[in-house]
């Protein structure tokens, strides 16, 4: 193999350290197992968190349809810009310049799915 030790477990990487040796787990980063283990936990509770933001997300969408058909129906327009503003200034309010970002992602999500 022309010098070059095949890897047996491509899931540790041996990295030298000052205070001896540690091995980095790629798949998180870490360089000791109790790090990775909390990184590896901290992940799982991120999954869950997204799943219910998800879903969240579709419940958003499902309650602004029958507010856009109610609208309609009533003979009124299917977006209301002054109250997408206030939902901007909300986001933008609570989470920063990012949040009318995602304020926006979510409009957007949530039009003209009738």
């Amino acid at each position: 193999m022309s010098g070059i030790q095949a890897v047996t477990d491509p899931a540790t990487i041996p990295v030298a350290k000052a205070t001896g040796r540690a091995t980095v787990k790629p798949e998180t980063g870490a360089r000791t197992e109790a790090a990775a283990g909390v990184i590896t936990d901290a992940r799982q509770r991120i999954d869950d968190l997204d799943g219910r933001i998800i879903g969240l997300v579709q419940e958003r969408m499902a309650v602004s349809a029958v507010i856009q058909r109610e609208r309609i129906g009533s003979g009124g327009r299917r977006v209301n810009l002054a109250r997408e503003m206030e939902v901007l200034e909300h986001y933008r309010s609570q989470l920063g310049r990012p949040g009318t970002a995602l304020a926006m992602t979510l409009l957007e999500l949530c039009r003209g799915r009738i």
